[in-house]
């Protein structure tokens, strides 16, 4: 399975001046089986260890001197260390934080060794480490599941990868392929990109054992929760996670969740859920230009769940009855699958975070459902589930914002309307002209590619 991850470690390691690499990303979204991969593709030499399967291996870290880890390593696992040439793989790092400190030492006192770290639990532990951070000396890498490019290139449809990727509007796109593409599309929207879930597909085309993938991932995150703190926030936790997954795309009211818990233990575990990648929280700004977090409301957000095919199962939609599925959860699916895609198609070395639009006036409430950074140009971007739908949200905020281009996704073929004329209900602003950029849901991960000016 090859996912886009590889190039960007490909570019780590033939990047004289790297440092050892922390890659963060959520339970089973693919770092070990990836990294596994890169360094047999790439390596002469190659150690992986996992300080959670070989606890007594934690031992070896409770120094920060680099020489002598690497020394105790190569004698208990009969592997040299060369210059360049070999890669120490450090899994479940979590479990020892002294390793993590360790690594500003391999930085400045061994750079030719070429260090990759992850743990599913790692993005917690960094956030609670007692322990100093390696500022400055390490690097981090960011990993989600698998996106629709990777899904369609599993199915070895390279070529409609392409077909996208080379789309612009001086040209027609094919209502066939457009079709075609739309019914993987849909196919994905249960599937997901669990990397397990993906690789079952692909070998047995079985969708009731893609459904057991789903119901074993969601159990052994929920046992993870253990290791969170006590039995009444694991139950917290529990309560977030189902919450979440069935109002995607809703602003998050704490009593709506449990009524008779306090919202501060509840926030806490919802920002317990993000901190681990169970859950995206989507902020709410104010702002339209960069830096788009300058007017945000840390208190108010909706939330996105981590891979699309997961929350249908916590939804309890039955994959083995897709063709029955319409209308009324479509749009919640589309906005998950467009956040999803967003968050996933971002640099490698840069995490992703976010934003909408919120206008709560009398008579005249609207809502963007994501605000999108390309370049230093914010973008405001509409989702749709079908063909058609009204943009009153859109053109109130185009009119406020005074913004001239605008993003629909929908289910439709691609179009742009160039001076879009608009006539809007706010005080002092009746009309506004603007150019809409209008694509195909499936579009949401290609949108850096076109050149929207």
């Amino acid at each position: 399975m090859h996912r886009e991850i590889e190039k960007y470690l490909l570019d780590w390691k033939n990047n004289p001046r790297r440092k050892p690499l922390i890659i963060r990303g959520a339970r089973q979204v693919g770092k070990t089986y990836t990294i596994d991969k890169f360094a047999k593709e790439n390596y002469k030499n190659y150690l992986k260890i996992n300080l959670e399967q070989d606890i007594k291996l934690k031992t070896i870290f409770e120094n920060n001197n680099p020489k002598e880890i690497l020394e105790n390593l190569s004698v208990l696992f009969n592997i040299p260390f060369i210059a360049n040439e070999t890669l120490l793989f450090i899994d479940e790092i979590q479990v020892q934080p002294k390793a993590i400190v360790s690594l500003r030492y391999f930085y400045e006192q061994m750079p030719e060794i070429h260090i990759i770290v992850a743990g599913s639990l790692l993005d917690f532990t960094l956030n609670q480490n007692q322990y100093s951070m390696p500022v400055g000396r390490v690097e981090f890498a960011y990993m989600y599941p698998l996106n629709f490019k990777e899904f369609l290139t599993s199915l070895n449809e390279n070529t409609l990868v392409e077909y996208i990727n080379n789309f612009d509007f001086d040209k027609n796109f094919s209502q066939l392929i457009h079709s075609r593409i739309g019914d993987l599309l849909r196919l994905y929207f249960f599937i997901g990109g669990m990397p397990e879930a993906v690789s079952m597909y692909v070998e047995t085309r079985n969708l009731i054992e893609v459904e057991k993938i789903h119901s074993n991932i969601i159990t052994s995150i929920e046992f993870d929760f253990a290791k969170y703190g006590t039995r009444k926030q694991q139950d917290f936790l529990r309560d977030i996670l189902h919450y979440c997954a069935t109002n995607i795309g809703r602003k998050v009211k704490y009593v709506n969740i449990n009524k008779n818990v306090s919202s501060s233990q509840l926030k806490d575990a919802l920002l317990r859920l993000e901190t681990s990648r169970i859950i995206h929280l989507v902020r709410n700004t104010q702002s339209a230009n960069v830096p788009i977090t300058q007017h945000q409301d840390n208190d108010v957000f909706k939330p996105l769940f981590m891979d699309i095919g997961l929350l249908n199962h916590i939804a309890k939609i039955k994959l083995t009855d897709l063709n029955d599925l319409l209308t009324d959860y479509e749009g919640v699916l589309s906005e998950q699958f467009v956040g999803q895609e967003l968050i996933a198609n971002s640099d490698f070395y840069d995490e992703q975070k976010l934003n909408y639009w919120l206008r709560e006036a009398k008579n005249s409430n609207a809502e963007i459902d994501f605000l999108f950074q390309i370049g230093n140009n914010i973008f405001p971007i509409e989702v749709k589930a079908g063909k058609h739908g009204t943009l009153k949200s859109l053109n109130v905020f185009m009119s406020e914002k005074n913004k001239s281009k605008g993003i629909r996704l929908n289910m439709d073929l691609p179009s742009l309307a160039k001076d879009l004329d608009i006539k809007v209900n706010l005080e002092n602003k009746n009309e506004l002209k603007y150019d809409l950029y209008s694509f195909p849901l499936y579009f949401a991960g290609f949108l850096k590619n076109f050149k929207i000016k």
